[in-house]
């Protein structure tokens, strides 16, 4: 625990990260439901509060930001309120966003309505047809001008809105193996292809199975076969998948390590993918083991499923979490 603890008090400061990829903003409209409308049967909601989040490679920049890493997002927006409600959080998170570019696309946004506990209703404000030639190129511009002044990390956050193509991520990876700095892509579909020597990639068991021939069950043997398979099939380093409520698999080419979660109780696991490519890219670049690093982001990773909707967890509560933990080893 105590490299863990060195790493989240001070090397994760001196970290700077970039993360690039399907940038989103998340609302939310919380209420109460007491009668149904006269119009057509469907509750009625009344609006008690709402609230705005980050989403998508933005959630994973917001991680980071709360890690205390010097965090970079590059993506795409639209000329819209709702780029403008992500500016205003990206500002206020201190997360470094000159690598958004603004498009003729609507800026994507997931807004929920929900009743009490319950999502009732969602709307999706998106496009994600294939990145158009002129952004990709302006967007590659900022990665290889980044990379040049010093990166350590690079994240690639996939969530098949349309920027990661084959196209984007082969020239992300390139330039990044150029400048020696690692890339970790959190992966979407079964088109892995396009993360070719990519030097981590975590799925969780869902999207596993989706680029297997027959699924498996979530044991450890089935998850390392599975893995090696995979790994070697799209040329990736090394894999981690994430796997729920049986923690995660660290996949590599000179060892497998089983982590088994930390979550006392699930309520919901959105978002936990992001800590858990947010945390292990910080604790990579701060020098810490793969091994120790997927720890971590396994840790982080039950304190978000335990929290309702998107959440980042913050450097404070990580801290509190990893002296908790000794605690409990030393039998205090």
């Amino acid at each position: 625990m105590l490299a863990t603890k060195e790493f989240v008090l001070g090397k994760v400061n001196q970290c700077r990260i970039l993360v690039v990829g399907d940038v989103m903003l998340d609302k939310y409209y919380f209420g109460e439901v007491k009668r149904i409308s006269p119009e057509a049967p469907v509750p009625i909601t009344r609006v008690i509060r709402q609230k705005e989040a980050l989403g998508g490679a933005a959630n994973v920049a917001h991680n980071l930001s709360l890690l205390g890493c010097q965090t970079f997002l590059a993506g795409i927006v639209g000329d819209d309120i709702h780029c403008l409600s992500l500016e205003n959080e990206l500002k206020k998170e201190k997360i470094y966003a000159g690598g958004l570019i603004k498009t003729k696309r609507p800026t994507t946004t997931k807004l929920r309505v929900m009743g009490g506990h319950q999502q009732m209703l969602r709307l999706d404000f998106e496009e994600n047809h294939a990145l158009e030639t002129e952004y990709e190129i302006s967007l590659i511009q900022y990665i290889s001008d980044l990379l040049k002044k010093g990166i350590n990390c690079v994240i690639i956050s996939d969530y098949a809105k349309g920027v990661c193509t084959y196209s984007f991520c082969q020239q992300i990876i390139q330039l990044s193996a150029m400048h020696q700095v690692p890339v970790i892509i959190d992966p979407k579909g079964d088109n892995w292809s396009k993360y070719k020597n990519a030097d981590y990639l975590t799925p969780n068991l869902k999207e596993l199975n989706e680029v297997l021939v027959e699924s498996i069950i979530n044991e450890d043997e089935a998850v390392k076969t599975s893995g090696q398979i995979v790994k070697r099939k799209f040329k990736i380093k090394n894999i981690i998948v994430t796997r729920s409520e049986r923690g995660l698999s660290l996949i590599g080419n000179r060892q497998v390590v089983h982590i088994p979660t930390v979550a006392q109780e699930v309520f919901d696991v959105s978002g936990a993918g992001d800590t858990v490519i947010a945390v292990f890219g910080a604790s990579i670049s701060a020098g810490l083991s793969p091994k120790v690093a997927a720890s971590l982001a396994n840790i982080a990773a039950g304190i978000v499923v335990g929290k309702l909707g998107t959440y980042a967890v913050s450097q404070e509560e990580l801290l509190q979490k990893l002296e908790e933990l000794t605690r409990v080893e030393k039998g205090e």
